[in-house]
């Protein structure tokens, strides 16, 4: 059979680069401007052009490249980065501080995160309510729009969701980067069942208490984002917590092991988008006759989703959130993104480009407003 050869090259011409770079930029300049380019406002107009040139040139660098994950990192760790900051100036601006009081609770006035989706379920289903204390419609990160969001990336996504949009993804991957090579390698790959202990543990909590539990007491995230005041010694254990699990699971486990510990070892949204992976219609597959089982893939692989096992099989694990940075470590060019039916080794190229070209919209138009915001705080403060 014709095996495409498209990508077994470092990347493409110039010319066919910038063509395959034209649709995005064509879309992204539309949603970003709304259909309607409003350059009156000096400080506004910097930061738009800014966003939308810099995403563009990383998708114009995928392609000009052949390589995924570096340019992808880039705007994912920025997404995580800017994603913070805009939560954290809200707070501050609306509250005078990063954290809520109770008052916000009962007024529902917390900003909606994705963390949440599972314990939501049963008690949407069972007991007709929604447990977290956010805005339902309207607002900012509001419930409904984040919802349908995520499900969309997640339908067509899977796992990809955790490289491609997850709003704090980017922050143990970042800080897995830190080294050029881990001072800590042994860490079993068993580790990666825990995230669906932790999904059965805080979707059985959350359907009892209709608290939602992870994020009362577990999310590393909320040493980043918005937490509960401290007032008493619960809300100071909870503090903590999470200043203790940002700490090890998110800073020094990735700096030591070069992997992203805490998406692989506890997150509970996680352990859904696993299963996820299971219906969408993207993945990575390993043309057997062109492998040499060097196991570099396995190797690099950042969620333990790639086993020696799994390189001999001829495709990556559930646990596989199509980062690429396997794809970008095969000197064989033998891993490559895939669609599901098609044999591995053909339409390599057709493959890489279409989940290219949906992956990178979503990150684009998902991270858009808050980096866009953040450079224009930043514009403000410098100016």
């Amino acid at each position: 059979m014709y095996k495409d050869q498209t990508i077994s090259t470092p990347g493409k011409p110039l010319g066919k680069a910038l063509l395959y770079t034209l649709p995005m930029f064509l879309i992204t300049f539309m949603f970003l401007t709304g259909g309607r380019p409003d350059f009156t406002d000096t400080t506004q107009t910097v930061a738009l052009l800014t966003t939308f040139m810099g995403m563009n040139l990383l998708y114009f660098l995928m392609h000009f490249t052949g390589k995924t994950d570096r340019y992808r990192a880039v705007i994912f760790i920025i997404f995580a980065l800017s994603l913070s900051f805009t939560l954290i100036k809200n707070m501050v601006e609306i509250r005078n501080s990063m954290s809520f009081s109770q008052a916000d609770i009962v007024e529902c006035k917390i900003p909606f995160c994705h963390l949440v989706i599972p314990m939501m379920i049963i008690p949407a289903a069972f007991t007709k309510s929604i447990i977290f204390p956010g805005t339902i419609i309207g607002g900012f990160a509001d419930i409904s729009s984040m919802v349908v969001l995520w499900l969309i990336a997640t339908l067509v996504l899977g796992r990809g969701f955790c490289s491609w949009g997850c709003f704090y993804g980017g922050w143990d991957d970042g800080f897995s980067r830190f080294r050029k090579r881990p001072a800590l390698r042994k860490i079993s790959d068993s580790w990666k069942w825990m995230p669906f202990a932790v999904l059965l543990m805080v979707a059985l909590t959350a359907a009892l208490t209709l608290i939602p539990t992870y994020c009362d007491w577990m999310c590393p995230f909320k040493a980043v984002t918005e937490f509960e005041q401290v007032t008493n010694l619960e809300s100071g254990v909870k503090a903590g917590v999470f200043i203790s699990l940002f700490g090890g699971l998110v800073v020094a486990l990735p700096v030591m092991s070069r992997k992203r510990t805490q998406c692989s070892f506890l997150c509970p949204l996680g352990a859904v988008n696993t299963v996820s992976n299971k219906v969408t219609p993207f993945t990575i597959k390993i043309d057997k006759t062109a492998c040499n089982e060097c196991y570099k893939c396995v190797e690099v692989c950042p969620l333990f989703a790639l086993t020696p096992d799994d390189v001999k099989r001829g495709k990556a694990s559930v646990f596989c959130s199509k980062c690429g940075k396997c794809v970008d470590a095969c000197t064989k060019k033998a891993i490559h993104f895939g669609i599901k039916g098609v044999p591995a080794g053909t339409m390599k190229g057709f493959s890489r480009n279409l989940f290219l070209f949906v992956s990178f919209l979503f990150i684009a138009v998902f991270s858009s407003g808050s980096i866009m915001f953040t450079v224009r705080s930043l514009l403000n403060l410098i100016f």
